[in-house]
C-alpha cells in the first residue's frame, strides 16, 4: 500500500473517530433522542412521537451515559426537576429500561389518589374536565374523559381517565423519600408508574433528563419500505412543539 494511500486510509479512520466522539458527547452532555413506544403519556405524547430529552437540566448521573458506563455516584451539576416535568428516568427495578412520566410528587410529599383524583399533601389537585375522547387498541373502541389537572405551583397538563374506579384510582399514602421523585403518566388508567411496584419512588441519580421538543411524529400507518404511504403518516403539526 502507497504512502499516500495509508495516509488517506488513516485521515478517514480519525475523521470517523472524530465524528462518533462528537455525537456521543452530544448525546451525554445536551440532547438525547427518545421515542415513545407505548400510550401511558397519552394525551400529551402519542405513539410514534420523537423527542429530544435535555440532558444538562437536572445535572448528570451514570444514566446520563451510554449504558451506564460514568464511573461515579451521585449527581454532578445537579439541578431539581420541578412539579410537572415530563422526565425521562431508567427504571429502578431494571435501570436498562428507561421511561418517561410526569413528575408530581416531590421529596417530602404525601401522594395519594382517591376516587381517581390525585391528592398531594392531602389536598386535591384541581382537574376540570374538558370532553370525551376515544381511541383504538386494534380490537376495541375505548372511551376516556380527557380534564385539564393544575398542579399546586400552577403548572397545567392534559390528562384522561377511563374511569374513577380503575385498579390505581384508589391508592394508599405514598411518603416520598428525600432524593426521589413520584412519577406518573398522563393516561392515568394505562400507565405502568410509580403507583406500583414495578416502578415505585425513582431514586434522583435515576434521572436521564427533561422532555424539552418533539422533532417528528408519525402514526405508524406507513411500514419503512411502504415509501409512498411517508407523507400520509407523518404528524406535521406536531413537529416542533415544546412539551407541557
Amino acid at each position: 500500500m502507497s504512502k499516500k494511500r495509508q495516509e488517506s486510509k488513516f485521515e478517514l479512520i480519525k475523521t470517523v473517530l472524530f465524528a462518533g466522539l462528537i455525537a456521543l458527547g452530544f448525546r451525554s452532555f445536551l440532547f438525547e433522542p427518545f421515542n415513545i413506544p407505548s400510550g401511558s403519556m397519552v394525551p400529551t405524547l402519542l405513539v410514534g412521537d420523537y423527542l429530544f430529552v435535555s440532558k444538562y437540566s437536572y445535572g448528570y448521573s451514570r444514566y446520563s451515559f451510554p449504558f451506564g458506563i460514568a464511573p461515579f455516584d451521585g449527581r454532578v451539576f445537579e439541578d431539581v426537576p420541578e412539579r410537572g416535568d415530563v422526565a425521562v428516568f431508567r427504571q429502578p427495578t431494571d435501570p436498562d429500561v428507561a421511561f418517561i412520566k410526569r413528575v408530581v410528587g416531590l421529596p417530602g410529599d404525601r401522594i395519594q389518589v382517591r376516587d381517581g383524583v390525585l391528592h398531594i399533601n392531602d389536598v386535591a389537585v384541581m382537574r376540570t374536565y374538558l370532553g370525551q375522547a376515544s381511541a383504538s387498541n386494534g380490537y376495541d373502541v375505548m372511551s376516556f374523559k380527557v380534564y385539564e389537572e393544575t398542579l399546586p405551583n400552577g403548572s397545567r397538563h392534559l390528562i384522561q381517565e377511563r374511569s374513577d374506579t380503575d385498579y390505581y384510582d384508589n391508592t394508599p399514602v405514598f411518603q416520598v423519600p428525600e432524593q426521589h421523585y413520584f412519577m406518573m403518566g398522563d393516561n392515568r388508567d394505562n400507565s405502568r408508574d410509580s403507583r406500583t411496584t414495578a416502578v415505585g419512588m425513582v431514586p434522583a441519580t435515576h434521572l436521564v433528563g427533561r422532555a424539552d421538543r418533539l422533532f417528528f411524529s408519525h402514526n405508524g400507518a406507513a411500514r419503512i419500505w411502504e415509501f409512498w404511504k411517508w407523507p400520509f403518516a407523518i404528524r406535521y403539526g406536531r413537529i416542533g412543539d415544546g412539551i407541557i
